[in-house]
């Protein structure tokens, strides 16, 4: 875990290296509050001038938690929204899913930035303001020895997946298929968080991971040539994934952050940050509220 920890320390401050030289060369109009969408703003945040968004920490590229600070495109957008909204968006961090909806819900948090996966399922709970286009897929080891081209092709394998998503629970699906078909067994490893989940793929204790083709691609680019992506252009149990922030059902919050991302997305500092962190094909070209069908 240490050798992972050190991993992403150093890929974080290559990136973030790389993210302040784009920013020097970029010919873009530095971001200014936006009045008439400040003015938009449920008033419990203007009067406290500030917002707080949790996330998980460990959602590389777009939420790195270094020490105290949130690193990733996903921190690098909270700024930018930040900016044009007039508020401040502070980060809190808790482990899993479950936990981040639950504590919107109960009103300890004020929203998601995620992304997280929008569903049918999660729409009867929360709204979702997608900007993310995504894909699922698998982190293997080189040379994939476990041949998996697809979730078909899954069974007989080790699966490690992040507990309480979509993706736990396709895989799960997957596994009952197999074992109601006579095929050999599927074994899903669930695990809170991305490090570790990859980590047992490092280790031999997996075969693969089941998940974002985004945050797969950045554990693959670190991997110095150990881990490679299989599954890629497969539908692997899910149709059009898209992603986005999450806030209580009917909050008009959601509204307004879909506005500030549009207004991003004009002004071309959406691009940017994509861009910067290698997210250019995961970019969605017409963010909306629950898109997920």
């Amino acid at each position: 875990m240490r050798a992972m920890k050190s991993t992403l320390f150093a890929a974080t401050a290559l990136l973030a290296v790389s993210g302040v030289a784009l920013a020097q060369q970029s010919n873009l109009p530095p971001l200014s509050k936006n009045q008439a969408l400040h003015d938009q703003l449920p008033e419990k945040f203007r009067t406290a001038g500030k917002m707080i968004s949790v996330n998980n920490g460990s959602f590389p590229p777009y939420e790195i938690l270094e020490g105290q600070k949130l690193n990733g495109a996903s921190a690098d957008l909270s700024d930018a929204l930040s900016e044009i909204l007039g508020v401040k968006i502070e980060h809190s961090t808790v482990g899993g899913l479950p936990a981040r909806l639950t504590g919107i819900d109960a009103g300890r948090f004020d929203f998601a930035l995620g992304p997280v996966g929008d569903f049918k399922s999660r729409q009867e709970a929360n709204d979702f303001v997608d900007w993310v286009k995504e894909y699922v897929v698998f982190a293997v080891k080189a040379g994939n020895p476990a041949g998996i081209t697809s979730l078909e092709t899954a069974c007989g394998t080790r699966i490690s997946v992040m507990a309480g998503g979509s993706a736990e629970r396709v895989i799960t699906r997957a596994a009952e298929d197999c074992e109601k078909n006579g095929q050999p067994k599927l074994v899903v490893q669930s695990f809170t968080d991305q490090p570790t989940s990859i980590l047992a793929v490092r280790s031999g204790r997996a075969d693969a991971f089941f998940s974002s083709q985004a945050p797969l691609s950045y554990f693959v680019q670190q991997s110095n040539g150990e881990l490679e992506l299989a599954g890629v252009g497969q539908s692997n149990g899910f149709d059009d994934l898209f992603q986005g922030a999450v806030v209580q059902k009917g909050s008009p919050l959601g509204p307004v952050l879909l506005e500030g991302i549009k207004l991003l997305q004009e002004s071309g500092h959406y691009q940017e940050i994509m861009t910067r962190w290698g997210l250019e094909n995961n970019m969605l070209l017409e963010p909306g509220i629950n898109l997920g069908k």
